[in-house]
């Protein structure tokens, strides 16, 4: 995963004058499971199972100018009330963002920020199912953008602080999903740790 700065591009970010700046300074993997209590014995039964995506992010300003941003995806399927795997990943990057009315900063972390993080979290989750015995896991592109708009609406029908920001989306699919049994529904749940964020996997 490359560290180097990147600067959002112009139909990713407001329109900025020379003193705004959004820079991505670092990227990395806060923490990451994986979980599977049927194994060995689940990668020969036959399995009739469910995968449900829940997604969330959060920010913690460091100091000025500087923000850590993170995008938490859980991955749960199961068969029946039997857990075949659990996948958590926190996937966080550091993001320099400055010359943004408060407005703009907040759409940029709940928006932007996410949306930068999500392709490095979904390498990650393909990648540790595989290595987990599973069929590799392609989670589908998601409208942070949009999934932005609709948590500030239920935040306003809320009117609540601090309440939850729930969403609905469809599940992640396996690569090889009728080999590996697995029919896919979703419903997730974001959490905004101070932003709005989180996804819609269509």
């Amino acid at each position: 995963m490359a560290d180097e700065p990147a600067q959002a591009s112009n139909d990713q970010q407001p329109q900025a004058g020379n003193d705004r700046q959004l820079l991505l300074q670092k990227i990395y993997i806060k923490d990451m499971s994986f979980e599977s209590p049927k194994a060995p014995e689940v990668f020969t039964l036959q399995r009739k199972a469910n995968t449900q995506l829940n997604i969330g992010s959060g920010k913690r300003q460091i100091d000025g100018n500087h923000y850590e941003v993170t995008l938490t995806l859980t991955i749960e399927s199961k068969d029946g009330d039997q857990t075949l795997f659990l996948i958590e990943i926190v996937q966080a990057g550091v993001f320099t963002i400055s010359g943004y009315t408060d407005q703009e900063r907040a759409a940029l972390i709940g928006s932007f920020c996410p949306g930068t993080l999500y392709p490095f979290a979904r390498e990650a989750v393909a990648e540790i199912a595989s290595k987990g015995g599973f069929p590799q896991l392609l989670l589908q592109p998601i409208n942070f953008d949009a999934l932005y708009a609709q948590a500030l609406q239920q935040r306003q029908a809320d009117a609540g602080a601090g309440q939850p920001l729930q969403v609905q989306m469809p599940g992640a699919a396996p690569a090889d999903a009728a080999a590996a049994g697995i029919s896919t529904v979703g419903a997730g749940k974001s959490s905004d740790g101070g932003a709005p964020g989180g996804g819609d996997t269509h």
